[in-house]
């Protein structure tokens, strides 16, 4: 033993081989570990991880890692391609109306259901008319509205007009301009339509939850006066979200976005919202934004960028012009928000440019 006695061996030894024998006894029983010769007592923790070891599989090279890494990212880009067209509801879909005198009539019901954000990956969400986000509702301005809001969930809510120029009994803050909307019971908004341009509805009653799950919305009030849009030939709503329904792009999550399709030369407008308690810098690759309005006002002077950051709570409408063809990258540039080892997923879809 090397002349050491057996207290000092029991020193030196005796808490590593208790920690590894209690290490051993958690661990499956290997195949067949050969027996400790006598003259082998271990007197380190590293002796016996020594004496005891199974010989480890054989480990993948860096190029069989890679390969496999890399076929999982082009999975997600080829659903992506295959799920083109399979959402009609991802853009522009319509709240309809019908008309009483001169007064546009919507109808708001509030349900809690199963979302699936992609092929799935079902959660638990809150919709308006059992979609997330909400329909948007088109108006112009100056026009009125009446919207009768319908709840059929287990907990109270309201509805907040971001952005809207409302009267304060419309403004939908529970105990502030009115009471909430109880399970089963409906309350009726009505308001004139201003100012011109891109808004939000959404819960503000446990607005963190309600509104993260899917209670949210676009409210677009056109100009009256034309004159001074600038022109294009689409016009895309962008909502952001995440924590609730997760990091989702108008409820879906990449591969499970929709691409923007656009031919060369086009001019189209994006409105982005964020819904969400995050910010979302989002960034378009290879053609610039032009940032034409903040929270629904024109810019005295609009500028460029590829990144434009938004805020919770913030509206920014962008210009784009449509002046290189391809399909271009859009995400979140919060890159965990975007891109993991598994591939692209969530913030993410593209502007495609065909000739």
């Amino acid at each position: 033993m090397n002349g050491l006695t057996r207290r000092q061996i029991l020193k030196r030894g005796g808490a590593g081989l208790a920690a590894a024998t209690a290490l051993a006894a958690c661990a499956p029983a290997p195949a067949a570990i050969p027996p400790l010769r006598p003259t082998t007592v271990p007197t380190h923790v590293d002796d016996l991880a020594a004496a005891t070891s199974v010989p480890a599989a054989p480990t993948k090279s860096a190029r069989e890692q890679a390969d496999e890494m890399d076929a999982m990212h082009e999975q997600g880009v080829k659903v992506f391609l295959d799920n083109i067209g399979k959402e009609p509801t991802y853009w522009n879909n319509y709240l309809d109306f019908e008309m009483d005198g001169d007064v546009k009539v919507f109808e708001l019901t509030c349900t809690e259901l199963d979302w699936e954000v992609a092929a799935g990956q079902v959660v638990k969400a809150m919709a308006y008319n059992g979609i997330v986000p909400g329909p948007e509702i088109r108006v112009t301005e100056g026009e009125t509205i009446r919207v009768h809001v319908t709840n059929n969930m287990n907990e109270s809510t309201a509805v907040h007009w971001h952005g809207v120029a409302v009267p304060n009994s419309m403004d939908g803050v529970p105990f502030i301009t009115q009471p909430p909307i109880k399970p089963g019971e409906t309350f009726t908004y009505e308001f004139v339509a201003k100012p011109a341009g891109s808004h939000m509805y959404h819960s503000h009653h446990n607005a963190a939850e309600q509104v993260t799950k899917g209670l949210m919305g676009a409210i677009i009030v056109e100009p009256k006066d034309k004159s001074n849009e600038p022109k294009t030939d689409a016009d895309y709503t962008m909502i952001l979200n995440d924590t609730g329904v997760g990091l989702t792009i108008n409820g879906r999550s990449f591969p499970y976005t929709q691409p923007i399709l656009a031919k060369l030369g086009d001019k189209i407008r994006v409105r982005y919202m964020n819904e969400g308690l995050m910010i979302h810098p989002m960034h378009l690759h290879g053609i610039a934004q032009l940032v034409y309005s903040k929270d629904g006002y024109p810019l005295p002077q609009p500028y460029l960028c590829d990144t434009l950051n938004i805020a919770p709570g913030e509206r920014y409408d962008v210009i784009i012009d449509c002046d290189s063809p391809g399909a271009w990258a859009y995400h979140c540039h919060i890159l965990n928000h975007a891109e993991s080892r598994h591939g692209m997923f969530g913030m993410v879809t593209a502007l495609v440019v065909s000739e």
